[in-house]
């Protein structure tokens, strides 16, 4: 095993979190930016209705994406299953 391969499969790991967490994390953005803006035209400053609309949107996120994120996790995991046969 040599130190490419050691870097390549983390660069690959990586990815593969990046490219699963990333649109979870982009609406969760999109969503708190949204509640920002509508705070600062109302001027109302309560902590909660930060923190429960984020939640929510993520976990609406997550329940329509888990089929792709699972998707993506499983093919990351067969290669690796693939390349660990192969390792001497």
């Amino acid at each position: 095993m040599t130190q490419e391969f050691v870097l390549q499969i983390a660069s690959h790991a990586l990815l593969t979190a990046l490219k699963v967490v990333g649109p979870l994390l982009l609406v969760g953005m999109a969503v708190g930016i949204a509640v920002a803006l509508l705070q600062a035209v109302t001027q109302v400053h309560e902590m909660t209705l930060t923190f429960v609309p984020k939640i929510l949107a993520v976990a609406v996120a997550i329940a329509l994406m888990m089929p792709w994120m699972l998707d993506q996790l499983l093919s990351f995991a067969r290669e690796m299953f693939s390349l660990i046969s192969g390792v001497r």
